[in-house]
């Protein structure tokens, strides 16, 4: 008898239903990719399913960028959790902020009650990480949430419009000044977003102010963007974005961001009145509710069927896991990684329960992408590497497919379109706290 199965018989002869009580209760924390997967993946099983997220939405965060540089509307990358779940008659959805989780009495403790399980998955995702610096998180938000995106979007499209009303000439400059901490996906994406933003999209909307004039400064500790793709990717990107304007500074890092712009290690300085953080991610609080050893980005260290050390009835998925592929690399915080998770943690129960065995989770790499504007990217699929107008193409396809409903498929397709035709941003709200 393997460890497995022995882990899954205990599960069984201890789980604690009782007398009147058959099925078993998978309890499901967060609904992003991996959470909606499992969930999913459990549609027709003899379980009742609870689905605990503090927001009411899932949100497809590859594409938050477009909301925070404006344009997409948050709606067009979120959608409510209960209308996707809808017609899973197995599922309950509660909204509510997990407060720790007892492993003992097999609960999970929200603010109002707690919640038992028998088999628990916990997909709760990352958070900004600012290198123990978090003084800096006020003035250089990150990019996780609607209200991140919409903080993003009130930011960047308030420097123009107050830049547009000031005479003072070094003023203007320093409004018109962006810059971009963290060399990632996130931080591509978002430089060369707002590049085009300023050339293109509002380039003639203003009368007092030159928009493509702006400065958009991408800034990166390590020697290259893209870290996670080939060199010669990586090199193609940092050519793409400043064709379309980006300063890209590389073995950089940063000692100093505040209200007037951000100092770098060299002794140099870059006065900007927006500063956007997209260097790093820190964990949810599993490791910590769980009492269980985590890695230097707080997520937990995870066996080769996603359990935690001591606990083989909880299956820890997605950004929330430290989950290494036969060769021994960390699989990456991904949408495709989460969801194969999520599926395989959901078969892993049925096998569970039915006195099966799994097998060890193996994370098939659908390949790598990221952009950098119109009709330039980049995508990594082993063998076959892409770049320019093509990898564009893969990498809108692709986000299509992975965005939840039809209905936004062909809203966001319908936008993409128009805006790629007429570099239009339909989305140019100033919101929140930045209303005045």
């Amino acid at each position: 008898m393997t460890r497995e199965d022995l882990g899954c018989k205990i599960a069984a002869l201890t789980a604690p239903n009782t007398a009147g009580e058959t099925r078993r209760r998978v309890v499901i924390l967060g609904a992003g990719f991996g959470g909606l997967a499992a969930a999913m993946a459990l549609r027709r099983a003899d379980v009742e399913v609870t689905i605990i997220d503090r927001r009411n939405y899932h949100l497809f965060q590859p594409l938050l960028y477009q909301v925070a540089t404006a344009g997409l509307s948050p709606a067009q990358v979120a959608m409510p959790i209960r209308r996707i779940l809808s017609k899973q008659a197995n599922v309950t959805v509660l909204m509510a902020r997990v407060e720790g989780i007892d492993t003992a009495a097999r609960t999970v403790q929200i603010l109002s009650r707690d919640v038992s399980y028998d088999y628990l998955i916990i997909a709760t995702g990352a958070r900004h990480a600012y290198f123990g610096r978090d003084d800096w998180a006020e003035t250089a938000p990150g990019l996780k949430t609607i209200a991140d995106a919409t903080e993003m979007r009130a930011r960047i499209l308030s420097a123009f419009e107050r830049a547009e009303v000031s005479d003072d000439a070094m003023m203007q400059k320093r409004l018109l000044t962006f810059v971009v901490i963290g060399g990632g996906p996130t931080g591509v994406e978002l430089a060369g977003a707002i590049a085009e933003l300023a050339r293109k999209a509002i380039a003639r909307d203003f009368r007092r102010i030159d928009p493509s004039s702006a400065r958009v400064v991408l800034i990166e500790a390590g020697d290259r963007v893209l870290p996670s793709m080939p060199p010669l990717l990586s090199e193609t990107a940092k050519h793409q974005l400043e064709k379309l304007g980006v300063e890209v500074l590389l073995k950089t890092p940063v000692s100093r961001c505040d209200a007037m712009g951000v100092g770098l290690a060299d002794g140099r300085q870059v006065d900007a009145d927006c500063v956007l953080w997209a260097a790093g991610v820190m964990a949810s609080k599993a490791a910590k509710w769980l009492a269980v050893p985590a890695d230097h980005a707080g997520r937990v260290r995870v066996d080769e069927n996603l359990n935690p050390p001591g606990h083989r009835n909880i299956f820890v998925i997605g950004d929330t896991a430290a989950v290494s592929t036969s060769d021994g690399k960390l699989v990456p915080g991904v949408a495709p990684a989460a969801k194969q998770m999520g599926q395989y943690a959901a078969r892993a129960i049925l096998n569970c329960m039915a006195d099966r065995h799994s097998g060890p989770f193996r994370y098939r790499n659908l390949g790598n992408l990221a952009t950098i504007g119109r009709k330039a990217a980049v995508a990594d699929f082993g063998r076959l590497r892409l770049s320019g107008f093509s990898a564009w193409l893969v990498w809108n396809l692709a986000h299509l497919w992975f965005l939840v409903g039809f209905r936004n498929r062909a809203v966001v397709f319908m936008d993409w379109a128009f805006a790629y035709i007429r570099y239009d941003r339909s989305a140019r709200l100033i919101t929140d706290r930045h209303e005045r």
